[in-house]
């Protein structure tokens, strides 16, 4: 169960990485002196007013391709009739990993990602 634990969340961490860039960049680009405060500013707000549901939808085939590479790979489910015999599995695991992506999202965006950025004074706290 452990193990199981650690494979759903090591497959979901990027493709929520990934979801989250619209705000994440920004921040990126400050906290290496690419850019000013303001302009980083203003590029999140038109990166997460015009363009969150893009990066979402390419979080989303992250994720999908994620499990799809895990299933796969780790588990050895290659053919139709394995993956026939192991439906259930198959569901389980997807279901689980869209709940720990749709969760571990909200988190990262809207704790980590807003409380840094308001620390480091993009937006207000």
């Amino acid at each position: 169960m452990k193990q199981y634990i650690k494979d759903l969340l090591r497959v979901s961490g990027v493709p929520v990485i990934i979801a989250s860039l619209c705000c994440l960049s920004p921040l990126i680009f400050v906290l290496l002196g690419l850019s000013t405060v303001s302009f980083a500013s203003s590029l999140a707000d038109t990166l997460y007013g015009e363009y969150k549901w893009a990066f979402r939808g390419v979080g989303l085939v992250a994720l999908l391709t994620a499990i799809y590479l895990y299933l796969t790979r780790q588990k050895g489910i290659c053919t139709i009739d394995e993956a026939k015999r192991r439906r259930n599995e198959i569901i389980n695991y997807v279901a689980l990993a869209l709940i720990a992506g749709v969760l571990g999202y909200i988190f990262f965006l809207y704790v980590v990602v807003h409380y840094l950025g308001a620390w480091l004074g993009l937006w207000a706290a």
